[in-house]
This record gives C-alpha cells, sequence and structure tokens, in this order.
C-alpha cells in the first residue's frame, strides 16, 4: 500500500507542470541533481570537515564533500569553500560569527530596500541581536546611493559591511563597495543567492577579486538543491590567513551538526552543470527573459522599482494601480500564476499587505520560455490586476483580517480566475522540463 504522501507528492509535481513560478528565489532542478539527493548519501553521518570526521565510514562521502568544494573553488575562483551550511541564513550567521564578535557593528542592506533578514535586520533575527546593526537603504529612484553608504560607514565604522540582496533589481558595484570597505577598516562579505547562477557565468560581474567572503545558497539561479556555500577568497585569506578555519569552525561545530551530504552530492551535480556551456546560454536568456517581462510590464502601466532590471527579477510597486501587492499575489495564485507579494522602498503598509510584487525568470527559463513566453505572461498579469482594482484592503485590523478571509474564498470561486487559470495550465503543460 502506498503511503499517501507520495499522491501528496505527485499532485505538486502535477501543479508546478501546470503553473507558472515566478518567485525569483525558486527554481526546478535538473534530473540528475534530483537523483543525486534522493540516494543511500543521506544515512550517513559526517561530522567534521572531509578526511577529519568523528565518525567511521566517511571514504565516499569525503569524496562527495571534497569534489563539490574543488567544484566551487574552481567556478567562483575562490580559495576555500564550504560546502556544509544547511541554508542561506546559517551560511551568513556562520560567516559573521567568524569574523565578529558579539556587540560588533554590521552594516547592511535594509530589508525595506530589498536586503536580507540576516543582514542586521534589528531586533527579529541573530544578525540584528547579537550584532549593533546599521542599514543602508535604496535612494529614491531605487538605485544604491554609495556615496550615501559611504558617508554612513565613515560614521558607524562597521566592522563588517554585507553587499548582498533579495529584492534589488540592479547590477552590484563591487569595486565601490570595497573602497567603502576599505575607507573604515571592515570585512567585505557578497551575499550573492539570488545572482549566484549568473555570477558563475559571467552574466553579472563576480565579487571574488573585491570581498573577503562570499555566501551563497545553492538554489535559486544556480539551479542546485536547497542548501548554501560559503567561499573564502584570497583576498580574505590576505585580511587574515586564519579565516577559513574560523568559518569552518563556525559551521562545525559551532552552528550545526552532520551535514547533509545527499544536499552536498547535489551541490556537486549542480556546479558541474553550471559550469557547462549550456549553463552560460540558460544564464543569459534568464537576463534577456526578465528585461522583456520588465519592459511588457511597463507598457500595461505598472511601475518598477529602479525603472526596470539588470538580473534575473523586478519589484513592481502597484501604488499607481490602487492595489494591495497581497491582493494580486493571491488573485494570481487563483490563475496559476505564482510571484510573492513584497514590500517596496518607502512602503507605508504593513509586511504581510504590502505595495508590490517580486517576480523573476529563473523557473520559466530553465523550463524553455523566451522572449515571445514572457509577453504572454505579462498580458495575463495584466488581466488578473485589471480583475481585481476595485479590491481595497481596510486600513482598520479586524476589518481587514475579515476581508482577507473573504476575499480568498471568493477567488477561489471566481469564475473569471477559474477559466484564465485553464488557460495557463494548458501552455505551461507545453513546456516540461
Amino acid at each position: 500500500m502506498q503511503d499517501k504522501i507520495f499522491e501528496i507528492i505527485k499532485q505538486e509535481k502535477k501543479r508546478q507542470r501546470e503553473e507558472l513560478h515566478l518567485i525569483p528565489s525558486e527554481n526546478y532542478c535538473s534530473s540528475q541533481v534530483i537523483k543525486a539527493v534522493g540516494t543511500e548519501l543521506m544515512n550517513k553521518y559526517a561530522e567534521g570537515q572531509a578526511t577529519k570526521r568523528y565518525y567511521q565510514g566517511n571514504k565516499f562521502v569525503d569524496q562527495v564533500e571534497l569534489l563539490a568544494r574543488e567544484r566551487a573553488c574552481k567556478l567562483f575562483k575562490v580559495a576555500h569553500a564550504n560546502v556544509q551550511p544547511y541554508s542561506g541564513s546559517p551560511a551568513n550567521s556562520a560567516a559573521e560569527f567568524a569574523m565578529l564578535k558579539n556587540g560588533e557593528t554590521i552594516m547592511g542592506l535594509a530589508l525595506a530596500s530589498g536586503g536580507h533578514l540576516t543582514h542586521g535586520h534589528p531586533k527579529i533575527t541573530f544578525s540584528g541581536r547579537f550584532f549593533k546593526s546599521v542599514q543602508y537603504s535604496v535612494g529614491k529612484d531605487g538605485f544604491l546611493d554609495y556615496e550615501e553608504i559611504k558617508k554612513l560607514a565613515k560614521k558607524a565604522k562597521p566592522k563588517l559591511i554585507i553587499a548582498g540582496t533579495t529584492a534589488y533589481p540592479r547590477v552590484l558595484n563591487w569595486k565601490k563597495f570595497r573602497e567603502i570597505a576599505d575607507s573604515v577598516g571592515a570585512y567585505l562579505m557578497a551575499d550573492i543567492a539570488h545572482i549566484a547562477g549568473l555570477v558563475a557565468t559571467g552574466v553579472h560581474p563576480s565579487p571574488t577579486p573585491w570581498v573577503d567572503v562570499i555566501t551563497t545558497t545553492t538554489h535559486k539561479t544556480l539551479r542546485g538543491p536547497r542548501g548554501a556555500m560559503i567561499m573564502v577568497t584570497n583576498r580574505g585569506l590576505k585580511k587574515d590567513p586564519q579565516l577559513a578555519n574560523k568559518i569552518d569552525r563556525a559551521v562545525f561545530p559551532a552552528l550545526q551538526g552532520g551535514p547533509h551530504m545527499h544536499t552536498i552530492a547535489g551541490i556537486a551535480v549542480a556546479l558541474k552543470e553550471a559550469s557547462t556551456k549550456s549553463f552560460v546560454g540558460y544564464a543569459k536568456q534568464v537576463v534577456k527573459n526578465s528585461k522583456t517581462l520588465a519592459k511588457e510590464l511597463k507598457g500595461y502601466g505598472f511601475e518598477l522599482v529602479s525603472g526596470g532590471t539588470d538580473n534575473h527579477l523586478m519589484l513592481v510597486d502597484l501604488r499607481n494601480k490602487g492595489v494591495s501587492g497581497w491582493v494580486v499575489a493571491w488573485a494570481l495564485e487563483m490563475a496559476g500564476i505564482i510571484l510573492n507579494y513584497n514590500a517596496v522602498p518607502f512602503d507605508t503598509n504593513p509586511p504581510m499587505y504590502p505595495s508590490g510584487i517580486r517576480l523573476g525568470t529563473p523557473v520559466l527559463t530553465t523550463r524553455g520560455m523566451k522572449e515571445k513566453e514572457m509577453k504572454k505572461v505579462a498580458k495575463w498579469i495584466n488581466l488578473v490586476v485589471d480583475h481585481v482594482q476595485d479590491e481595497k484592503l481596510p486600513s482598520d485590523k479586524v476589518k481587514r483580517a475579515k476581508f482577507a478571509k473573504d476575499f480568498k474564498k471568493r477567488v477561489e470561486k471566481d469564475k473569471y480566475l477559474v477559466e484564465l487559470k485553464k488557460e495557463v495550465a494548458a501552455f505551461s503543460k507545453k513546456y516540461d522540463s
């Protein structure tokens, strides 16, 4: 008798095939990556570093980890790579604890400007609790203002500056960040979780020549399993010859136990795939698709933060449309289009009901879609937004909660969205990855 869980997995597989995924932090792994992850490697405990374990029986898992590390170093041109972190947040925490003492100052991009919680967001995460947090922001135009960042750094004198984003659609200027870090004697860390696949292929400039440490997840544009890496550059080792050892010890035993060897195997496969010519073509197409989608949305009157995109994602400010990002995200899901509601710079709405949506093209590109298909997707997004434009979220918390509950029920049965979902599904099924 088959476990019910496999029926649920089957349903999820069907959903991924029939819906259009535009969440920029998601991607679809190759069959080889999935194959590597679903192996007997998950049975093995391997606490410690490769060849220096606290368990016996690690002959083959050592080979797996060493190969993953070697491939990471070669692909990103770094001196050292730790492939053990379970995900991006633990990777950032390990790197920060390796470089900082409790109470020292960390400086990162504010969440409201497209940063990440682990970049020093006050009060909510470890990075704002264990360290003194200073946050820089984008300007009114949606771009990073490096002169303002420099002024803030000279005032705050951080020990660590993080250059990294989760919702910033433009190219990061690593050289300018380096100049800022050097002006105050700070470590510089690049969090390339979102753009790792673009960096690996040269589609986005690499931070390697300019930073001390690089952190990244291994999914998103890198198209691997859900894991992470911390990499140390030659510049970082010059600044502190013990930095690689400090980071390794911060991962294990300081923050986590045995690494997930099946995930590391999947990372190794993904890194090899990312070194191929076909992956370079994929990364280039991701950006082409993103630019096309952004252009089409602007043509429908949507306002994009910073006016467009240079990478895999865009942030749409819906305030000129008079509709909440939360409303749009839920309505689009009912139509088979998956993205996420997101705060935009200088957003006055609460985090759960923000003014924007975030969307990107990694998954659609993986599935073989190109510029022509992006035009179709933009058209559908516009139709759904027009359909729900009169849905207004109450400002009162109690009324808003009731509205949200009732809205979800209504859109599930909305005939227009139900019919559109069928159209989207028929289209999506043509692109089996």
